[in-house]
Formats: C-alpha cells, sequence, structure tokens
C-alpha cells in the first residue's frame, strides 16, 4: 500500500489557513481523490457538544470516547501522559495512522513541520489556492 501524499497549510492565527484548506480539500475530492485533514490547534479544545452523551461521559472521567452510525465514527481521547506526544509533530504523525486509506492528507497548522507546505500571509497577501494545488500536484506526480 502506498503512502499518501501530506501536505501542510500554515501561517498565524486568521492568516486563511482553514480557508484555503477547505478551497484544497473540495477541488482535490471533486477530482476523485480522498482527502483526510488533520487540524494542529495552539489551545486546548472542547471535543464534544454541551449536553451531548459523548460531553456528558467525558465530564464524567472518561479518557476517550466512541460515537458510531452506520455511516461515521469519531474518537476522542485524551493522551495519556506516558503517551503524550513531545511536540505537535509527533501528534500529526500518530493521527496519520487513521488515514492510510488517503491519498492525500493536509496539515492545518503546524508551522514548524518538515512536510511541504503553503505559508498563509494574510492580510499582507491573500493566501493562493491555485498556488497550493499546484504544489499538491507536483507531490502527487513524484
Amino acid at each position: 500500500m502506498r503512502k499518501p501524499v501530506v501536505f501542510a497549510v500554515t501561517g498565524y492565527k486568521n492568516s486563511g489557513k482553514t480557508w484555503l484548506a477547505e478551497k484544497l480539500v473540495s477541488r482535490l475530492t471533486g477530482e476523485g481523490y480522498r482527502v483526510a485533514v488533520i487540524k494542529h490547534d495552539g489551545h486546548d479544545f472542547e471535543p464534544d457538544v454541551p449536553e451531548t452523551d459523548s460531553y456528558r461521559h467525558r465530564k464524567a472521567g472518561a479518557f476517550g470516547n466512541a460515537v458510531f452510525s452506520r455511516n461515521r465514527y469519531m474518537v476522542t481521547r485524551t493522551w495519556p501522559d506516558e503517551d503524550s506526544p513531545a511536540d505537535s509533530f509527533m501528534a500529526a504523525e500518530k493521527l496519520m495512522e487513521f488515514f492510510p486509506d488517503a491519498d492525500i492528507i493536509l496539515l492545518e497548522g503546524l508551522k514548524h513541520t518538515s512536510y511541504p507546505k503553503y505559508v498563509c500571509r494574510y492580510p499582507e497577501e491573500s493566501p493562493d489556492p491555485e498556488a497550493a494545488y499546484q504544489a499538491i500536484l507536483r507531490l502527487i506526480e513524484d
């Protein structure tokens, strides 16, 4: 099985990363590629909607939770101290294992990653979806 192409969309907060990732996902999936996105959040985040069952389970003390239906599943878990990745790059590497069937994995954030990347610099310049798309195509061809 071949490995997915990994490409990062990086930049500072409010620089257009999510907007660009959304444009790339839409275009790439429209062309038949299977795309997964791993987003780094520099702060902690609330993984569940308040008052849902999964939220209540986590608040009761569960370190992990899975919700599934016929069409999708979602897993959230707290990194145990002994397994907690030392940095966000290691976390992204671990999470990529969840998407072995992806053609492309987009990383959102991770400014210091060694993966090929497009750096968003808004408001100094607007993100260029075509430039990022062409960079991804070059990686696919290689």
